[in-house]
């Protein structure tokens, strides 16, 4: 089963500020309610394709580290990675980014590839029994967080 889910935002800066910000994943604890910290890995220290990154996120008493792996980053129009837990490609995330008259608008999205047996393990290491409900709200909170740090 696959689940896709997109939400979008207006953000009132230009696209290059807005991927700037978004594919630095070292700040994604500025914007994030779950991934509080990431560190590049293996001597990368910033976006392009092939650079991994680990994201460590919690959920109340519950804490995991994911990694991520970029599979496109391209400057002002799309910042996209898969994530994967022991080996395993279990999502793609991503970022689009559109030049609007008055800024950007971004379409933050992922696409969930688990299989059963794999989101029932994903609820008790995280403890989020609907994963789609739970990214929609952080999807839409992280955006607000970056467009008040943007537009500032």
């Amino acid at each position: 089963m696959t689940d896709k889910l997109e939400v979008t935002r207006h953000i009132a800066a230009a696209p290059e500020k807005v991927y700037a910000a978004i594919s630095d994943v070292t700040r994604m604890g500025e914007w994030s309610e779950e991934c509080h910290t990431c560190e590049w890995q293996g001597g990368a220290d910033g976006p392009s394709v092939g650079a991994v990154f680990d994201g460590h996120n919690r959920n109340g008493d519950h804490e995991w580290t994911t990694q991520g792996t970029v599979i496109e980053a391209d400057p002002g129009r799309s910042f996209v990675f898969e994530c994967s837990m022991y080996g395993v490609h279990y999502a793609t995330w991503g970022y689009r980014l559109e030049a609007v008259d008055d800024g950007t608008r971004i379409t933050e999205w992922t696409e969930d590839l688990r299989t059963d047996e794999a989101r029932a393990f994903g609820a008790r290491v995280s403890g989020v029994e609907d994963r789609v409900a739970r990214n929609e709200h952080t999807m839409g909170g992280t955006l607000d967080r970056l467009a008040a740090a943007l537009e500032n």
